[in-house]
């Protein structure tokens, strides 16, 4: 009767993913900007990460993990934080900076900042599938951990200068900007490192199951 709960709430939160992004997708900075439509999507990207905790907890306390939740359960959430990246850094929260023929996008996040965790994560499959298909184990490591927190942080908080803090002024717009641009250069600071933490298990699982000519 458990069996498939956990596998369930992985499922949902894919149907939360999508119903997140058409939040973002409609959503759209000094045009259709409705603070509820980011309120909302706030709250479901909660819901979110507490079912990402939620169907683990549930798998290995009832000794049901399968084939399905370690294959659909990072593939949710690497399109969770891909897609949220991939909006923040689009056409939906760009914004002018005064009359100069210069755009940006609000959220502070840009086109090569989703190019590299992108990167990152392709390149990271890639070396968990080769690993596997040799017959060695490529689990998580905790740095990856640690950055699936970082970039959850990130985009809550993007979500919350955007909605809250961004046209205010004085000193509470400044703390709110600077806040979120730390969140941001964590996250790819911390992107950077899990990526060659994972190269260097990669060129270790090489040279150990290589065999001598």
């Amino acid at each position: 009767m458990f069996r498939h709960v956990p596998n369930i709430i992985t499922a949902g939160r894919l149907v939360l993913a999508v119903v997140f992004f058409v939040l973002l997708s409609y959503y759209q900075h000094e045009g259709r900007g409705d603070p509820v439509l980011l309120n909302v999507a706030f709250i479901i990207y909660l819901v979110a990460l507490f079912s990402d905790f939620l169907d683990g907890y549930l798998a290995r306390k009832w000794k049901v993990e399968g084939a399905f939740g370690r294959v659909v359960d990072p593939f949710v959430d690497k399109v969770l934080v891909l897609g949220s990246f991939i909006f923040f850094a689009g056409k939906n929260f760009v914004v002018q900076k005064g009359l100069e023929p210069v755009v940006t996008t609000i959220t502070g996040v840009a086109p090569w900042m989703v190019v590299l965790i992108l990167s990152r994560e392709l390149l990271v499959t890639s070396l968990r599938g080769i690993s596997e298909s040799a017959g060695a184990s490529f689990a998580a490591a905790f740095s990856g951990k640690l950055k699936m927190v970082f970039q959850s942080v990130t985009i809550l908080a993007i979500l919350l200068y955007v909605n809250y803090f961004e046209r205010r002024q004085g000193r509470i717009e400044t703390y709110a900007h600077w806040f979120r641009d730390i969140c941001i250069w964590l996250t790819i600071a911390i992107t950077l490192l899990s990526g060659v933490s994972y190269v260097r298990r990669g060129i270790n699982l090489y040279q150990g199951t290589k065999t001598p000519g």
